[in-house]
Formats: structure tokens, sequence, C-alpha cells
């Protein structure tokens, strides 16, 4: 099986409280609030290195995480210094993930030509002048992913690790099929 590597991990919660993104902002040092620019507030956390994004309504996405767990620490992390500054968080703090992008690598070049052939237009995309990647979308489990000539691919919408496993073995096991890898 091919290795895998998260790359970024987004997801959301809500801290069920409507937000004073200015008074926040005063507080939290190295928080980035520009409502002209981006409605939310961005904090960044150096460990684990992450960017979190506060809304008005409470709603909370944390980005740039490499693992769920990550995404947990960081959102217990700004909570707690959220708390420190005084604002009031009733709930726990119940995570969700909504996307993880992850690579990986077949371990040889691969012809995304034969490729686009083979696996059939209807879930297929490639035009090589617009994009140099495939565009690949799998049903079970949901995702898309990006096949390139050198055999690297990326795979994003996946909800959880074993997503992106199973589209991974999937594609090996039908490139492997149509006798497009070894």
């Amino acid at each position: 099986m091919a290795k895998i590597k998260i790359e970024n991990v987004v997801a959301s919660t809500s801290l069920g409280e409507e937000l004073d993104l200015q008074s926040i902002a005063l507080a939290l040092e190295g928080a980035e609030y520009e409502p002209e620019q981006f409605p939310g507030l961005i904090y960044r956390l150096k460990e684990p290195k992450t960017a979190t994004l506060l809304f008005r309504s409470g709603k909370v996405v944390c980005t740039g995480a490499k693992s769920l767990e990550h995404v947990k620490v960081a959102i217990n992390k700004v909570a707690k210094q959220l708390e420190k500054a005084g604002v009031m968080i009733k709930t726990e703090p119940k995570v969700e993930v909504q996307n993880i992008v992850a690579s990986s690598d077949l371990g040889q070049e691969i012809n995304l030509n034969a490729i686009a052939i083979s696996l059939g237009l209807e879930r297929v995309e490639y035009e090589p002048e617009q994009f140099p990647g495939l565009v690949y979308r799998l049903d079970s489990p949901k995702v898309v992913v990006l096949l390139f000539g050198s055999g690297k691919l990326v795979c994003t919408g996946a909800k959880k690790p074993q997503d992106v496993e199973a589209a991974v073995s999937k594609i090996t096991e039908e490139l492997k099929a149509a006798g497009l890898l070894r």
C-alpha cells in the first residue's frame, strides 16, 4: 500500500455563543481581525501549526492541522485562551471534520491519457492544456483524486483518514486491473 500523508485537516465546531470579535482581537495576542477584508478573526497557533477562524456567530473553523488529534488540541487551546480573555464558553466544542487533503505516490510514472480512457469519461476530467493532473471523482468513498503523470496523487474531500486509504487502494487496484500500473 502506498504511503499516505495527510497534508491538511479542515474541521469546524461551534462555541454556542455569539462572539465579540473586536474585543477578542484585542485580548488574543497575534489575532488578525480586519472585517473589511474578511468577516472572521484569524488566530494562528505555532503548536500545532494551525489557523483558527472565529466568526461572530460562534462558529469556529480550524485549518492547517495534520491530524484530527491536532485539530482537537488546537480548538481546545483556542477555547482556553478565549476563556482567559473573558469569553464564556458554555459547551464542550464538538469537532466535525469538513475535509481532509492527503497526498500519496504510486511509485511510478503513469500515462494519464490511457487512464482517462480506461477509467471512463463519466468520472474523469482530463484537460492537460488547462491543468496537468487528471481529476478522478469516486462515489465510494466520496472523494476527488488528482492524479499526476509523476505517479503522485492528491486526495481531497475525505471526512476520515480511512476514506483516503480506501480511495488510494481502489485507484491502485483499478490501474493494476487495466494494466496501467505494475
